[in-house]
């Protein structure tokens, strides 16, 4: 049984674009559509070969690593935000103006994806979405494939900083004082018994924990939203007594605000994503874990969270 109604479908349509939807878009307005390939994974460098070999036809490359981050260092993280300057580059590169929509996919659920889909929005480009279940939806219903590298013609777009939420790493200190604070990580890794990349294991005292992965059904696409909203409600991340359907979408809980980190600012994105489609605005900890575990100042707690 739901904790709560799921909100409109056009809060979702919003963050999220079916396959289908994108064939038609595709068929019926190429000229205002941009697309980007962000096949990436921790561990795996051949998402530029992946798009070569085998992409949505008229999609770009967009590199994680080079152009969605900042070079890593032990005070930033492993995934800074790239500065806006260089950001501003590679959207001019991919031909994108503030008339286009823009959608975004990987293969792994939008997992990566999202992170362009966050920064581009932080960025002042407001018609983003995220290709629900990635490429392999998209062959899965029928769209054409093309290989090799594409082009496009630049543009001279500027960007503004600031569109999106974030937070340092001393207001994520804080902020589960005031607010609620969401570790997007798998368990094991939250709970501090495997800990295959950061330098200590844990999690930032009174985070909650719900793995992003746990919003994807087993084809990678993004569950219905009423299971949606059980899954943060039995995290204690909504509040049942609170949640509910109308205009203004669904609230967290009473005057608490919600910010998520995961382990480098990558797959919090794709939370951030999610809790948007529902109608919850999120801020981001770009530092993530990747920072925060590097300073052995700041305080690392393990275990499993107690239940809401």
């Amino acid at each position: 049984m739901s904790h709560a109604q799921a909100p409109q479908d056009s809060q979702r349509s919003h963050v999220f674009i079916t396959a289908d939807d994108l064939r038609t878009a595709v068929e019926t307005q190429p000229t205002t559509l941009r697309i980007l390939d962000v096949r990436w994974q921790l561990g795996n460098t051949s998402g530029r070969n992946d798009y070569e070999e085998q992409h949505i036809p008229g999609a770009l490359f967009a590199d994680l690593d080079t152009q969605l981050a900042a070079p890593a260092s032990p005070e930033a993280g492993r995934h800074p935000l790239p500065s806006l300057h260089a950001l501003t580059d590679s959207v001019r590169c991919w031909g994108i103006t503030h008339d286009h929509t823009v959608v975004v996919y990987d293969a792994v659920g939008g997992l990566s994806a999202a992170r362009a889909w966050w920064l581009l929005r932080w960025a002042g480009i407001t018609d983003v979405r995220i290709l629900d279940g990635g490429l392999p939806a998209w062959v899965s219903a029928g769209g054409p494939v093309a290989s090799g590298n594409e082009t496009t013609t630049p543009t001279d777009i500027d960007l503004t900083a600031g569109h999106l939420p974030t937070i340092t790493m001393d207001e994520a200190e804080g902020f589960p004082e005031h607010g609620i604070l969401l570790d997007a990580r798998a368990p094991e890794r939250y709970a501090g018994t495997h800990e295959p990349i950061d330098p200590r294991p844990g999690h930032i005292p009174g985070a909650l924990n719900t793995p992003t992965a746990h919003f994807l059904n087993s084809d990678g696409q993004i569950l219905p939203s009423v299971e949606l909203i059980d899954i943060l409600a039995d995290t204690g991340v909504l509040d049942p007594d609170q949640a509910e359907d109308d205009s203004e979408g669904l609230v967290a809980t009473s005057d608490q605000p919600v910010a998520v980190y995961c382990g480098s600012g990558v797959t919090a994105s794709h939370a951030i994503a999610v809790l948007a489609s529902l109608g919850i605005e999120a801020a981001l900890y770009p530092g993530s874990w990747s920072q925060w575990s590097q300073d052995h100042t700041r305080p690392a707690e393990t275990g499993e969270h107690a239940e809401p």
